[in-house]
């Protein structure tokens, strides 16, 4: 025997071995969402309505998944900082984002942003809707909405408001308020609540989401001059609104969504949604909600995107007709 035949057995089979094709190697099994802490992003300061809601569906969410959910406040810009960070993270589930509809619906007719709310967002469920509340000082601001359009009348331009910011619901509400009057008054945006400055009466009137006045409102710390829903809200009832005071079809509403980076997988957003209307239909938040005046709202991923791409022409035609200066 030769005895270099092993070694041409050996390559030959060496041979036949690399012609043949790769077997696939086995699948590794994905960890199960979520595996680690989950980041809810909130695009305003602690204590606004925005914040306290999230915080409400947070705490659900870490119990229902056994996994923390971290509240993180990136504020500034109406929620637009906190909105632009979402649409940049990894679409792996561990971002997600409580949209106010200001970032996403009213600041897109306003500004040019560094986001598309329809393209670099997935859209999971609309969540909640809340009534805004105009809010005056007990001590020294207006004691009807009446009080507050005459002295507007007689100092135009020298009566202060606050909201949460720019292109918010509530500085929408206030310039259609000022539009439909007839009155000019100075907005003063804040970076979140602005509920502090009003009772302490270095703003005279405030308009604030509803799920943070009305606390201070049950409390006698403030008073409630009108709503801006079309009708009263159970929360308050003793409240008028802007509508039955003097401005027929007046309504400026906030809600509130959950989203996540463009292309985060399906069955992470289904999960989510799931677990968001868990916390709907549980009869002790939605009293708890209540209180806040806040409704709970529910709806698939597809009716929350095409509530978006309807509302961004919607506010933009409001904007312009109040005159509501823009950067686009």
């Amino acid at each position: 025997m030769s005895p270099t035949l092993p070694r041409r057995r050996l390559l030959g089979g060496a041979g036949l071995l690399a012609a043949m094709p790769a077997l696939p190697r086995p699948a590794r099994a994905q960890p199960a969402w979520p595996s680690r802490p989950v980041r809810l992003v909130v695009g305003f300061t602690a204590g606004s309505a925005t914040d306290v809601t999230a915080r409400i569906f947070a705490q659900a969410f870490g119990q229902a998944w056994e996994q923390p959910v971290v509240v993180d406040n990136v504020s500034g810009n109406s929620g637009a900082i906190g909105t632009d960070r979402v649409a940049k993270a990894a679409p792996d589930g561990y971002t997600l984002l409580w949209a106010g509809n200001a970032a996403i619906t009213v600041l897109p007719a306003m500004q040019a942003l560094p986001f598309d709310p329809l393209r670099d967002l997935a859209s999971i469920c609309a969540t909640l809707a809340m009534a805004s509340v105009i809010l005056a000082n007990r001590e020294s601001g207006p004691r009807t909405l009446d009080a507050l359009i005459a002295a507007a009348r007689a100092r135009p331009g020298g009566l202060a408001y606050g909201t949460p910011g720019v292109g918010t619901p509530q500085h929408i509400a206030g310039e259609m308020l000022c539009h439909q009057a007839g009155i000019r008054m100075e907005h003063v945006p804040y970076r979140g609540a602005n509920l502090a400055d009003v009772m302490s009466g270095v703003l005279p009137v405030g308009i604030q989401n509803a799920g943070a006045a009305m606390p201070l409102l049950r409390e006698g710390r403030l008073r409630g001059l009108a709503v801006t829903s079309s009708g009263r809200t159970v929360a308050a009832p003793e409240v008028p609104t802007v509508a039955e005071q003097g401005f027929p079809g007046f309504e400026a509403l906030s809600w509130f969504g959950l989203m996540a980076p463009a292309g985060t997988p399906r069955p992470i957003i289904d999960k989510v949604r799931a677990a968001a209307l868990g916390v709907l239909a549980d009869p002790e938040q939605r009293a708890r909600l209540a209180q806040l005046g806040l409704d709970p709202v529910g709806s698939t991923p597809e009716a929350m995107r095409d509530r978006i791409a309807a509302d961004i022409p919607k506010w933009g035609r409001v904007i312009a007709e109040a005159g509501i200066p823009t950067t686009r």
